[in-house]
């Protein structure tokens, strides 16, 4: 810790920004069990949702398989991912939730982001109600 953490923590100030953060899921088995929660199509990728039972902080894990293309493709669709979920998790997820992104072949790298945004918003709203 540095000195202005604890200056920071001491004069009663509200955590950092990192503890709203989502935590990134990196155990198969946390993959595998929100594959059997709910799931919800895009036209840019699929949403796997699962309620953990607990209040804790919403959980988000990304995927692509070798079907999306060479690593080079597979990386670039998962930094996708991994920014719509940063900018619409926050404001539209839940805590208590688990959440998979799965990438799809061929879209994922180059679909339209604010259409990606707007169908994680629209399937997060589907899996809810």
């Amino acid at each position: 810790m540095t000195p202005q953490d604890n200056m920071t923590q001491t004069a009663g100030a509200s955590p950092a920004a990192v503890f709203a953060c989502p935590i990134v899921m990196r155990k198969r088995a946390d993959f595998v069990r929100a594959s059997h929660g709910r799931r919800q199509g895009t036209t840019g990728f699929h949403l796997q949702a699962l309620r953990r039972g607990d209040d804790d902080r919403l959980r988000v894990g990304f995927t692509c398989s070798k079907k999306v293309g060479n690593a080079v493709a597979r990386n670039r669709a998962k930094r996708r991912l991994r920014e719509i979920a940063r900018l619409v998790l926050p404001q539209h997820g839940r805590a208590g939730w688990d959440y998979v992104l799965v990438g799809k072949r061929d879209v994922t790298a180059s679909h339209d982001f604010a259409t990606m945004q707007a169908d994680l918003i629209r399937a997060l709203g589907s899996i809810h109600k």
